[in-house]
């Protein structure tokens, strides 16, 4: 005997949930439905897959390990299903898409009115995150695409591209830095630097192009947003770093506030819309990215 999809399913909403009340009720059915269900599963894979204490609910590792490929088989299978459903109509009903925040409120604003008018079936689903939680949830079929930016490490994940963004320093009215043209090579020192908090890829993209550690210390400032990264530069707080894009939106148009480029070479990021390998809602994911295709300033 083989596993059901339903079984599966309630072991997954078990993991999530850690508690069988709260699965069962994600799961739209009984308690004792979906106990029933956990016990088949384990009488098929011959171990019990949770252990159950009063109070809380614990994956064992066969539970663990079931969970991990359980996720993958339902991906895969949603998969299945939108693209019988949506058979010779790309980019029609729902499509799970995630974005970075250092990307998304300057792109999608643009690049929405034209997505909407060449799809009109399409019911997109946004959801703004950190990378790692986006290409986690990628694998886990909770999206079916998201536009990330490299370079970013992540086997299994394809990707086609939107375009390149050049990386900016941005430093307040007044400081050594605020000066004409490119920043020399050497002159970014860590002790200048207010970044975003850690998590945050268009961090570790900049400091790694410079070749210049992140600084560290309890009195290190850390921004949750390039909007709040802003003000705090404007405020002579520092030195920092802002994708082109966003100065492009007008982020920087504040008078405390000096943009320039980051030595003649001009690091940049590659912003992709990515996708988990072997998903069906891949060629749709390239149709997305060519109807987000970031235009060269001044196109």
């Amino acid at each position: 005997m083989l596993p059901t999809l339903r079984q599966l399913h309630y072991l997954k909403l078990l993991a999530e949930h850690a508690s069988f009340s709260r699965a069962a009720e994600a799961a739209h059915v009984s308690q004792p439905a979906l106990s029933a269900g956990v016990q088949e599963l384990e009488k098929i894979l011959g171990a019990p897959v949770v252990e159950r204490t009063r109070g809380a609910v614990q994956l064992t590792a066969v539970g663990a390990e079931a969970v991990k490929r359980a996720e993958d088989v339902l991906a895969r299978t949603e998969d299945l299903v939108e693209a019988a459903r949506n058979a010779g109509k790309p980019l029609s009903g729902r499509f799970r898409l995630g974005i970075i925040p250092t990307v998304a409120p300057f792109l999608l604003p643009a690049a929405l009115p034209g997505l909407r008018e060449a799809y009109p079936a399409l019911r997109l689903f946004i959801r703004e995150d950190l990378t790692p939680r986006l290409i986690a949830g990628l694998k886990a079929g909770q999206l079916d695409a998201a536009v990330i930016a490299l370079p970013y490490e992540a086997p299994g994940i394809d990707h086609a591209r939107i375009g390149d963004d050049e990386i900016l320093a941005a430093a307040p009215v007044g400081h050594p830095l605020a000066g004409l043209g490119p920043i020399p090579e050497g002159m970014l020192k860590a002790d200048d630097l207010i970044l975003l908090e850690d998590g945050h890829c268009l961090r570790d993209q900049a400091l790694a192009a410079i070749k210049v550690e992140a600084p560290r210390g309890e009195d290190v400032f850390a921004a949750t947003s390039l909007h709040t990264l802003v003000q705090m530069v404007s405020s002579g707080l520092g030195v920092s770093f802002l994708p082109q894009m966003a100065v492009r939106a007008g982020l920087a148009d504040n008078p405390g506030v000096v943009i320039r480029p980051i030595s003649a070479d001009a690091p940049r990021r590659e912003i992709v819309v990515a996708w988990r390998t072997g998903s069906s809602r891949a060629r749709e994911a390239r149709l997305l990215a060519e109807a987000l295709m970031i235009q060269p300033e001044g196109g």
